[in-house]
């Protein structure tokens, strides 16, 4: 008959030789190490490059739930300084993870803010959470900068001078 519980020294064993055991081991590399249900606000890496979101991590922390910051260090310090400084001027804590599975791919977490304890918060991209501060300005100008230069028939139909 065999042990279906195995015993300290075989378990011991175990995490020696394969590791200790991880609870959800992708959702801990998505969410820059701690769990979803504990998330209040994530920025991507490409998010990241559309605009500043500071202002959105600061309303974050007016709201007092999450107050730990994990931020994805494989990203160039000049991007993420903002944040830094936003979770430093809010007494937050703050983690850098640079460890090579957190990625920088644009779909992959630059910014995580987080709480101690689960809140279960929905939706926690920050688009969708602010949608207030989306920056409407990369619409507007592409079109002000193809009207500025036109096209062919434009400067063909529009020479300064007539």
């Amino acid at each position: 008959m065999a042990e279906e519980k195995k015993s300290a020294l075989e378990q011991r064993l175990d995490n020696g030789i394969y590791g200790t055991p991880q609870l959800k081991p992708d959702e801990q590399r998505r969410y820059l190490g701690t769990f979803r249900e504990r998330v209040c606000l994530t920025i991507s890496v490409a998010e990241l490059h559309e605009q500043n979101w500071e202002s959105a991590m600061a309303a974050e922390f007016k709201r007092g739930i999450g107050n730990l910051v994990f931020l994805n260090g494989n990203i160039p310090h000049e991007e993420i300084r903002p944040y830094v400084r936003a979770a430093s001027q809010a007494g937050a804590s703050f983690t850098m993870k640079t460890d090579p599975e957190f990625k920088t791919a644009p779909d992959s977490l630059a910014v995580v803010v987080a709480a101690k304890e689960a809140v279960y918060q929905s939706p926690v991209d920050v688009k969708k959470r602010y949608p207030q501060l989306v920056a409407t300005g990369t619409a507007n100008e592409q079109q002000t900068k193809q009207q500025e230069t036109g096209g062919f028939l434009h400067r063909l139909f529009h020479r300064e001078g007539q």
